[in-house]
């Protein structure tokens, strides 16, 4: 189904906003978040590229979550290309600033772009990325704040088992992200699950 006006808007402007906060996460240089680790230790480990690798993890999360009742759509797949591009072009302005000090606004500054991005996209309910998937499947009974810390969190420590490097910042994004991606879309008043009905979102 083809997404209305309205909910293209959010998906093309959440992931327009997520790609900048993740490469200005990744311009901070202080730690990638969970999934990323998680990742870049298969790649790592296996020596297969990167690429790969996130594309087989990503499948394999989103089919497990649509067996949970979070079912794929239009957004999964735009995410992959959308997301991308806007942190290629992002990461082209932005340079990891020599001052460890400026290194951590930049690493603060990218968490409200964060929230922000992955509330709208979600909100547009057009399907849900892997890392987000995954958290989703779970909520109800555990909410989705503490849903995506776990999912980050195991990202992170898998990852590091397997030889990828964490850091401050990907200790931020397991323990402040989820609830702050729930506190924005309380405030935008967006309803992240994906199971809330398409047509009566494009009828709003």
């Amino acid at each position: 189904m083809i997404p209305g006006p309205r909910r293209t808007a959010l998906l093309l402007v959440g992931y327009v906003v997520l790609g900048t906060g993740v490469a200005m996460l990744l311009a901070a240089d202080l730690g990638s978040d969970g999934y990323s680790t998680f990742v870049n230790g298969l790649s790592l480990s296996s020596g297969i590229d990167f690429w790969i690798v996130n594309l087989v993890v990503g499948v394999v999360l989103v089919a497990l979550a649509a067996l949970g009742g979070v079912r794929p759509g239009v957004g999964t797949v735009v995410q992959v290309v959308l997301v991308g591009v806007t942190v290629s072009v992002v990461l082209d302005l932005l340079a990891t600033p020599d001052d460890l000090v400026w290194r951590c606004v930049l690493l603060a500054a990218a968490f409200p772009v964060l929230a922000v991005g992955i509330a709208t996209y979600l909100g547009s309910h057009t399907g849900a990325g892997p890392a987000e998937a995954a958290a989703l499947a779970w909520d109800p009974p555990v909410p989705f704040k503490w849903t995506y810390s776990i999912v980050q969190g195991g990202g992170a420590l898998g990852g590091w088992l397997l030889g990828a490097t964490v850091g401050v910042g990907t200790l931020a994004v397991i323990l402040l992200l989820g609830p702050a991606v729930e506190l924005t879309a309380r405030i935008l008043s967006l309803e992240i699950h994906q199971e809330t009905d398409p047509a009566r979102e494009d009828a709003a």
